[in-house]
């Protein structure tokens, strides 16, 4: 008798802790933290393929921005030369503006892009030469999606911005402004910052946009005169410090 209530326990043990663990409520999910450009956004990219000496490119892979980038820039550890060429392509069509230009530092290359570029994927397709007349292709890409500037703090009325550096964040983080406003940063914090263009490390993209380091009270200013968005950073907190400028 023992011996078949002991069984029945068992039994009851092993049916009763197995419906709880099917039935236990699962962990939430963590949150992610997505910034305005890349929510909302139902773009699907190719792997991207880099070429040799490639260190980074701006606007990054796989990003949506709420605008035209001004320029596309990639960036490089070993000397370009001529015929280095950037193309930046939507269903067969080439948005690029103007020749490829290489940098004074030969470390960059950079193509201007059609400010009236429209919604959709891009891809730039690359072929980066060296003195020894050697060329490597590479490809990326990136979307752009003019819906997103609606979470943009519209400042299209004012001649002069003034953006907080405070609490490890810029504020406003995301804004819309004229061509011909003047912006200034103003540092709130005890910890040093900088306003740096993308990408980092390089900060090639827009360089006239690249503060020296910022102390509490410093500020940094600058009058915007290309239509286009700016993605920028700190360098001192790349990783959650970071804000765009859209130019209407």
């Amino acid at each position: 008798m023992n011996r078949v209530i002991i069984l029945i326990a068992a039994v009851a043990v092993v049916f009763g802790g197995g419906y709880l663990l099917l039935n236990r409520p699962s962990s939430p999910t963590p949150a992610i933290n997505t910034s305005s450009q890349e929510s909302s956004s139902s773009a699907s990219f190719a792997t991207p393929k880099k070429s040799a000496h490639y260190e980074s490119n701006a606007p990054e892979h796989a990003l949506t921005l709420a605008g035209a980038p001004v320029n596309v820039v990639i960036n490089f550890n070993f000397d370009l030369a001529k015929p280095s060429e950037i193309k930046i392509e939507k269903d067969g069509k080439d948005y690029g503006v103007g020749e490829t230009v290489i940098d004074g530092n030969k470390l960059s290359m950079r193509r201007n892009m059609d400010p009236n570029s429209p919604d959709g994927t891009y891809t730039v397709f690359y072929n980066a030469c060296w003195p020894d007349r050697t060329c490597h292709d590479g490809h990326f890409q990136f979307a752009v999606d003019k819906n997103l500037k609606s979470s943009f703090e519209d400042m299209t009325d004012k001649k002069e911005v003034t953006i907080s550096m405070s609490q490890i964040k810029f504020v406003p983080m995301d804004i819309k402004i004229n061509k011909g406003t003047r912006v200034t940063w103003v540092n709130d914090d005890e910890a040093e910052h900088y306003v740096n263009t993308d990408s980092h490390p390089a900060h090639t993209y827009y360089p006239n946009q690249n503060s020296k380091a910022l102390k509490k009270g410093d500020s940094y200013s600058l009058t915007f005169s290309t239509f286009g968005i700016y993605p920028y950073h700190c360098s001192a907190h790349e990783a959650i410090m970071n804000g765009y400028i859209i130019v209407e």
